[in-house]
């Protein structure tokens, strides 16, 4: 791999921590940042998609939680080619919601990030759950790697 290829990587991943850490501490005009104009999210929580930086409600999410939202990327894999990109990789969320509910789950994550004047953002975004397809149609919430 070139040595630009590795910095690319090695950029893309920065902007990443940083909207990933941005999440954690629930700054929503940071993690908004790191986003395209006309994004479209495929989130856990519905609807099916929302398009833009502006259609998501960041700041009503994040008052849903007390204290920090935890965070932990693994088998994280960087694809960079021109001015496209594409990580993928499983998170684990932590944290106490505010009538004290203790989240910890596992998700698969996919992002897209295009390079806009020199900086990446992020294009897409798509989380999920996998489903138990054993009739119950609940979520696989039990699920860790």
């Amino acid at each position: 791999m070139s040595d630009t290829n590795l910095n690319e990587q090695a950029a893309v991943t920065a902007v990443i921590a940083d909207w990933s850490n941005a999440i954690g501490a629930k700054e929503a005009a940071r993690v908004k940042s790191h986003l395209t104009d006309d994004v479209v999210q495929f989130t856990l929580a519905p609807p099916l998609q929302h398009k833009g930086k502006e259609a998501e409600d960041l700041q009503a999410w994040f008052a849903t939680w007390k204290g920090p939202i935890g965070a932990e990327a693994r088998d994280v894999e960087v694809s960079v080619g021109g001015d496209v990109a594409f990580a993928r990789s499983l998170v684990r969320m932590t944290g106490t919601k505010t009538d004290g509910y203790e989240v910890d789950l596992w998700f698969r994550q996919t992002l897209g990030l295009v390079r806009q004047a020199g900086t990446w953002r992020i294009a897409h975004a798509h989380t999920s759950v996998p489903f138990y397809m054993d009739g119950s149609f609940k979520g696989a919430f039990d699920l860790t790697p």
